[in-house]
Formats: C-alpha cells, structure tokens, sequence
C-alpha cells in the first residue's frame, strides 16, 4: 500500500471513529433507560400548507449501529432513503400514523400531530416501557415519556422515527405531485415556496391543502 492509500485509509477510520463516538453520545437516554423497550417518536409536516402531519415511532434493539443516523433534516434525500431502509430493516419494531389536512382543519396542528403519533405508537408490534419524544408530551397516553428538546439531534432513537417520518411523507407528496399537479408538490413537499403559491393563487386549494394555513393566499 503506498502512501497515498494509507493516507486515505486513516482519514476513513479516523472519520469513522469519529461517527461512533457521536453516535454514543446520542444514546444517553437509551442507556439510562437501558433493559426496557424504549421507542423514539418525532413528526414531521407541522408548518407546510398542503398535505399530511406524519409521526414516526420506532424501537431500536440494544445498542444497534446504524451510522448516520441523524435529525432528517441534517440529511440528504439520498442519504435518508438508505437510513430509512436500514433503519425497516433493523428495527424491533416501527409505526407510521398520520393526520390528513381536513383533520388538521378541524382540530388545529398540534392536536393533529398528537393524534398521529398516538397511531404511530398503536401501530408498534411491541408495547413500549419508555417513549423518547421529540420535545412534547403526548396527552392521552399511559406510557412513561421523556420530552427532549431538540431530540433528533440527541436520541438515535428519535433520529431514527424522524427519518421513517420524513421519508414516508415525502413519498406521499411526491405521488401527489402526480395526480395533483401544478403546486410543484414533488420538489417542495407542501410547503410555502414560491413556485407552490403561485400555483395557489392561479389554481385555487386544492383537496389536500390546509385551509386554515393558506388564508392569506388565496381570497
């Protein structure tokens, strides 16, 4: 091996070893809770103006490395799509829940969002002991929770349900994008950009739009 190889083999392990010990760092509350089923939660899709809330809750075994790992918005669509299918594959256990817009409209954002992730949490194959939320206390759940600020960036395991969460609504709104078109839903998720609210203002709400979100867009 020449110099430049070896050279390039130490900046992969020191890169490496850097990535395990920030992963270590995220598993404090793991460890503190260690010996119970401990399950992650985190939404995503509070602030966009069309399309779903979507919670994500997963249950990682004891001490699971999957490197990378990160807040879903720290990563690439690529990357993300990888981690997501590591993350299915890995898991003890995951769920999915969601909220629609008319759901959304009906009972406000953060009602809705609690709401997706109690399915999210109903849809475990596994009772958890412990949740690791993003940040929240979910009401109406009789199971020990642990709110922690800015959590996906501190939990793998909430990184984790941030992920499944990210990557299960952006596909949704990507199919929408197909059989809605003109609001550009494919590239921007449902959320306010220009190309999405000119197409607003030209095409009116249509059937997944927040009306309580897009009042100072359309008249």
């Amino acid at each position: 091996m020449n110099k430049r190889e070896e050279e390039k083999r130490r900046k992969q392990e020191e890169k490496l070893a850097k990535e395990r010990a920030r992963l270590e760092a995220m598993r404090s509350y793991e460890r503190e809770y260690d010996g119970k089923y401990i399950c992650g939660i985190d939404e995503v899709g509070r602030g966009p103006l069309a399309g779903p809330v979507v919670a994500g809750a997963v249950i990682l075994p004891r001490d699971c490395e999957i490197l990378w790992v990160n807040d879903s918005k720290k990563l690439s669509e690529k990357k993300r799509e990888a981690l997501y299918d590591e993350i299915m594959a890995k898991a003890v256990a995951t769920g999915i829940g969601m909220a629609s817009p008319a759901r959304i409209d009906e009972i406000n954002i953060l009602n809705a969002t609690y709401e997706a992730m109690r399915m999210a949490i109903e849809q475990l194959k596994v009772r958890p002991e412990v949740l690791l939320n993003d940040a929240v206390t979910i009401p109406k759940v009789d199971i020990f929770q642990v709110p922690i600020i800015k959590g996906d960036e501190k939990s793998v395991s909430i990184a984790a349900a941030s992920i499944i969460a990210k990557v299960t609504r952006d596909r949704l709104m990507a199919e929408y994008d197909g059989v809605i078109p003109g609001y550009d839903f494919a590239s921007n998720k449902g959320y306010g950009t220009k190309r999405h609210i000119e197409g607003l203002r030209e095409l009116g709400p249509s059937p997944i739009h927040r009306m309580t979100f897009i009042g100072k867009y359309v008249v």
